[in-house]
């Protein structure tokens, strides 16, 4: 398919600052959500041409192509575009975090949470009882599960020789 330049450049310099590309399985749609100026259509047949060079990695699902660029597609739109090596796509780059943002978990490693044994001990219940009262939980001494067949899917049909309904 001929697609405009400025178009293929769009399509191209949108995927590399992102990394993906999304687009629904609609080529009759007259825009691509992101690129308002460029036909969905054009933006399908530029990522499958990419796709069949081996420059992105594909994903259908629920009528939505997912289109990833791997490290062979970076190269390819980084000298298509012209472009320093020190930019990259949005999903290569480390989120900046700072020290005061988030709280870092507790409890596996440093100082103990505040908690003692005595709470895991009651919990736990090491003698075996479990109950309120300190009576037994579960099933006692005397139950004896007793399976039979004939119920549901292993019930005999008929005379064991095959076939539909009763005995033959």
């Amino acid at each position: 398919m001929l697609i405009p330049k400025k178009n293929r450049v769009a399509i191209y310099e949108h995927l590399f600052r992102e990394g993906v590309m999304v687009a629904h399985k609609d080529f009759n749609a007259p825009k691509h959500p992101e690129l308002e100026a460029i036909p969905n259509l054009q933006v399908i047949k530029s990522m499958q041409s990419l796709k069949s060079r081996g420059f992105v990695e594909e994903t259908y699902n629920w009528r939505h192509y997912y289109w990833y660029l791997n490290n062979e597609g970076i190269n390819y739109l980084r000298d298509f575009l012209h472009l320093p090596v020190e930019i990259v796509p949005t999903t290569l780059r480390r989120a900046a975090r700072s020290e005061g943002q988030r709280p870092r978990p507790k409890g596996f490693g440093g100082a103990p949470s505040g908690r003692d044994e005595a709470d895991r001990s009651t919990y736990r219940r090491a003698d075996g009882f479990g109950g309120a009262e300190g009576k037994p939980v579960g099933a006692g001494s005397d139950f004896k599960p007793d399976f039979r067949g004939g119920f549901g899917r292993g019930a005999p049909r008929g005379g064991g020789r095959g076939g539909f309904g009763g005995a033959q």
